[in-house]
């Protein structure tokens, strides 16, 4: 199986305790915008930070995946690597997450898929959210990628000029889905002229 997962398979989405929840949930929109499956997990502080800085309701955000999974549920398909997927994606990544997978801790089914995505070669990327950095942050980034995970902190892509925080948004979402190879039209490209991105919802 090559490192991008089986094709037409879902995107297995988790959405962790750092702040920047959006990202999570603007993914969940995109992918079903374009018709790509996708099946979730949520944490409990994933769950308070979509309400602290959101105005979703859980359900709705739950519902916008095929499939949901319990974070505490280590028996879920996601803890298999007969679970194939296209890749999987933290969104947004915290400290504490990452540090686990750096060193094969699966305290949780976010955790453990992580590892399972690392094992089986598939694509796994880690939105980290933090800021500054400390030195055991950067050592544990210098491993998950060693191991074959890709750190992508969003950062805003000023010479796309965006021109709001909802584009900001929506292009690390693309520049995210570029890394699981999945088609679409939500990054204005080096040199392209602006392209109408479609907002995130207003809360």
């Amino acid at each position: 199986m090559s490192d991008r997962g089986a094709a037409g398979s879902p995107v297995l989405v988790a959405l962790t305790g750092a702040t920047g929840a959006i990202y999570g949930i603007r993914t969940l929109e995109v992918l079903r915008e374009l018709g790509v499956e996708a099946h979730l997990i949520v944490t409990r502080w994933a769950e308070t930070t979509i309400r602290t800085e959101t105005s979703r309701k859980l359900q709705d955000v739950r519902a916008l995946a095929t499939a949901v999974f319990e974070e505490t549920d280590l028996s879920a398909p996601p803890a298999t690597g007969d679970y194939e997927t296209s890749g999987m994606i933290v969104a947004p990544c915290s400290m504490r997450t990452l540090a686990a997978v750096a060193n094969g801790i699966s305290a949780n089914l976010v955790q453990r898929a992580a590892e399972v995505h690392l094992q089986e070669r598939r694509r796994l990327v880690l939105l980290a959210r933090e800021s500054p950095l400390s030195v055991i942050h950067l050592e544990n980034m210098l491993r998950v990628a060693r191991a074959g995970a890709v750190v992508a902190p969003p950062v805003p892509a000023f010479y796309a000029r965006l021109r709001s925080l909802d584009d900001m948004v929506d292009h690390t979402v693309g520049r995210v889905l570029d890394q699981l190879g999945i088609k679409h039209e939500r990054v204005r490209r080096w040199g392209e002229p602006r392209a109408a991105l479609r907002p995130v919802d207003a809360d």
